[in-house]
């Protein structure tokens, strides 16, 4: 009863985390915390937790609950590869019990040693789509990582990914938000500019949105980056679209 209680609490607080998170960033890096914490108790250690989400068309996002494990993660970056990558891209978990006797990983394996880092875990978590994404767990002693660990840190990985599906969802959406408001904002400020062109020039509209294509391509300036210059050059500033998203 207790064990399930911890896991319905967990559950709880992740999902309060996408919920109470102003920002994607910002729940990735409760999201790690908690890892840490969960992990750190269960192993009566101190274990550092970092998360990998790669997704198509964006760098990798990379949280870390401490600057040892951010530290570890520019190293995996570096060298682009480690065991929260391998898991992530892999979809399985990669043990590390002791770097010292490690040699999958190559010259990876000696920048971590060097961090005095001796053991990892990495972990995938099932999001969905084309989204991948892995758990890393580091522990400065070897050995840390024994099969209860390891089944508790996929456990923990699985009640994540609910709600790690959920924050990258939001993030879709809001990105989505962002790019139409943008495009409202750039049309609006285009069609007064062909306003402008058509008053000065006494031409159809047509004529004055092929100036601006004429002038955008000449210098090789984005059609909304010319149509500002030729609103600024009367005096206005660039209008406020009433869009909102």
């Amino acid at each position: 009863m207790a064990e399930q209680a911890s896991e319905t609490a967990i559950r709880s607080e992740l999902q309060d985390l996408v919920l109470e998170s102003t920002e994607f960033g910002e729940f990735l890096n409760g999201f790690v915390n908690v890892a840490a914490r969960e992990l750190s108790e269960h192993t009566g250690r101190t274990i550092y937790s970092a998360v990998t989400l790669l997704r198509p068309k964006h760098a990798g996002t990379v949280a870390s609950s401490s600057e040892e494990a951010q530290n570890m993660d520019e190293i995996q970056y570096g060298f682009d590869d480690g065991p929260c990558l391998r898991a992530a891209r892999g979809h399985t978990t990669v043990l590390v019990q002791d770097f010292e006797a490690e040699h999958r990983f190559g010259n990876y394996t000696k920048a971590v040693i060097a961090h005095g880092i001796r053991s990892a875990l990495g972990v995938p978590i099932i999001v969905e789509g084309a989204v991948d994404a892995g758990l890393d767990l580091y522990c400065r002693e070897p050995g840390v990582f024994d099969p209860a660990t390891i089944a508790e840190a996929e456990k923990f990985a699985v009640q994540a990914s609910r709600s790690l599906r959920l924050a990258v969802r939001i993030s879709a959406l809001e990105e989505l938000s962002n790019h139409l408001s943008a495009a409202m904002e750039n049309r609006t400020t285009i069609d007064l500019a062909v306003g402008i062109i058509m008053g000065q020039n006494r031409c159809s509209q047509e004529t004055a949105v092929n100036i601006l294509k004429a002038a955008s391509s000449a210098r090789n300036i984005k059609l909304h980056a010319v149509a500002a210059a030729v609103v600024a050059s009367v005096g206005e500033t660039e209008p406020a679209t009433h869009f909102q998203a």
